[in-house]
């Protein structure tokens, strides 16, 4: 790992220190990061991921992957696999095998029945209406159970018969004897197992009867001598009933619950159910679709394990929620990004120029930098000839007041090339422009022309030489700050029509021929791109999928 994971010093890590100076804490520092495999991960769980395998390496621990696998008919081993390699991907290793709740169900019915036999669990019949009549609301206490005073006899039998299987769905379920009184609402019998008819991905058709998160990640944690259990702000009011069911079974250890604000972004949904949509309703092309929030999708569109952990250290933990600008994550992979990405030219909307002074039938190499500011990446070769391509949008017959590209009698520097200047506009029988004749000025080479300056600098390829290529631009897949904040309509009414603008047919310098794909190359005035393997294979071309542009408002202090 790098040392870019370590750079916050967080509250979390501050009371983990205060703990073991007052020797309240000794051993070995045990996190874990438990999701649960019912879609891919996105950015906040990264910020998880990232912040429980850095508390562990700070204090020089071990982080466990579990998956919190308790409600099968909406997990897979798609996602148990995908949650694996993005943990991987992001750069950080799990120590020993995967862990699965599921590892401990037969531990967790044995903890379930000593509840019962301790009179501290019951199995109760109500309907889930009746049962929501009788917890009460935030201002009215609830009401016992005409099941909450079973004799333990009778709810033992009860709950072997459930998982015998000699009840249906919903029929019963067991249920923690607490407090029907409590200001918190979690307290108030809260439901431990209920039956449920589904194979189940590790287990199979083993059982019929699952445990709730609230029972199963606390003893999951003492299972495996978790020592922090950090989660975020949601779990606090939990935090008592996670403590609960520790203090009233005989489990080897009690881990500490922490909690931490979640990470919200703006412009961006990271409800799995929501994103789950996206994915069934074919908006996008699936979980990895590089406009999604995924680490899976931001992988696809080029971003780096690098950028994603700078921006998690960026927006540090704390106990405060609010929403982070989806431009500071933007800008985290331009830093990354700027330093180390190679340069080319690819001109995204071709526009045919021929140069009439320059001899038919004669090509030059041009030599321009990888990296204007990284010498050791070496130079790479560009042809230059007598037909090239610009970009259309850098000519305007008319020109707008203050325009710095091309147009017509005007001259502009063809970057790390020559100096040119339009002398013909050739259209087709539309009137459409297809081609500008310009001459070009052969002592420009390398040094100002006299006499005159060019009108800007614009980029450029070989006609003969450049290589066809299919270019995604993604933006954004929404154009509401908030998508989801409007409840009377729905987040899907603020998708952005323009998150994918596929442009085929554009033309990329002869140097990207065979594109390299575990790094975005910068198209020198474009923005950032990412060669997509998989699309690329499947078009016999390159296709580049648009990671960002090179416009940084956020780091300049706009939105």
């Amino acid at each position: 790992m790098s040392a870019e994971s370590k750079k916050a010093h967080n509250f979390i890590q501050s009371l983990i220190e205060d703990a073991i100076a007052k020797g309240e804490h000794a051993g070995k520092v045990v996190t874990r990061f438990p999701p649960e495999p019912n879609g891919y991960l996105h950015i906040g769980h990264a910020k998880s991921i990232c912040l429980n395998f850095g508390i562990a390496e700070t204090f020089g621990g071990e982080c466990n992957l579990r998956f919190d696998d308790t409600n099968p008919e909406k997990e897979s081993l798609e996602y148990i696999n995908a949650i694996k390699q993005d943990v991987e991907w992001l750069g950080y290793e799990w120590a020993g095998e995967v862990c699965y709740a599921s590892d401990y169900f037969d531990q967790l019915y044995a903890f379930a029945e000593e509840l019962i036999e301790n009179g501290k669990a019951y199995v109760c019949a109500l309907g889930a209406d009746e049962m929501a009549e009788y917890r009460g609301t935030l201002k009215e206490p609830g009401k016992n159970s005409p099941y909450r005073d079973r004799p333990v006899e009778e709810n033992l039998q009860l709950f072997r018969d459930m998982r015998a299987g000699k009840y249906q769905n919903g029929e019963l379920v067991l249920r923690a004897k607490i407090d029907m009184a409590s200001p918190n609402i979690n307290l108030r019998d809260p439901i431990l197992y209920r039956i449920r008819y589904a194979d189940h991905h590790q287990t199979g058709d083993k059982w019929c009867i699952y445990p709730m998160y609230d029972f199963t990640h606390p003893i999951s944690d003492a299972l495996e001598g978790i020592t922090h259990s950090l989660c975020t702000l949601e779990f606090e009011d939990h935090r008592p009933l996670y403590d609960w069911v520790l203090d009233n079974i005989s489990v080897p250890c009690h881990p500490r619950q922490i909690e931490f604000a979640r990470l919200n972004l703006n412009y961006t949904i990271t409800s799995k159910r929501k994103l789950k949509r996206l994915v069934d309703e074919g908006v996008v092309e699936g979980w990895n679709d590089p406009r999604m929030p995924t680490i899976s999708g931001m992988r696809h569109r080029g971003y780096t394990p690098e950028s994603i952990r700078n921006f998690c250290d960026m927006i540090g933990v704390n106990k405060a929620g609010g929403t982070v600008d989806v431009g500071m994550l933007e800008h985290a992979i331009r830093e990354d990004l700027n330093t180390r990405a190679p340069r080319a030219m690819c001109v995204m909307r071709p526009l045919k120029v021929t140069l009439t002074n320059y001899p038919e039938g004669q090509t030059e190499t041009l030599s321009l930098p990888v990296h204007p500011q990284n010498p050791d990446m070496g130079q790479r070769e560009v042809p230059w000839s007598r037909e090239l391509y610009i970009d259309r949008e850098d000519f305007a017959e008319e020109p707008p007041r203050k325009w710095k590209r091309l147009a017509p009698d005007q001259a502009v520097r063809l970057r790390g090339g020559y100096v040119m200047t339009c002398r013909e506009i050739v259209r087709d029988d539309s009137g459409e422009i297809v081609e500008l004749k310009c001459e070009y000025d052969p002592d420009t080479l390398g040094v100002n022309p006299e006499g005159y300056k060019p009108n800007g600098v614009i980029h450029w390829v070989s006609a003969a030489d450049s290589v066809e290529a299919d270019i995604n631009v993604y933006d954004r897949l929404f154009n509401h700050e908030s998508p989801d904040s409007d409840k009377e309509g729905d987040f899907m009414d603020h998708l952005n029509p323009e998150s994918l603008v596929v442009l085929e047919g554009a033309r990329v310098e002869q140097s990207l021929a065979e594109p390299r794909t575990d790094l975005p190359y910068q198209f020198e005035r474009e923005g950032y791109f990412f060669c997509d393997p998989v699309k690329t294979e499947k078009a016999g071309k390159p296709v580049f999928n648009r990671t960002v542009t090179l416009r940084d408002s956020w780091g300049k202090g706009g939105k």
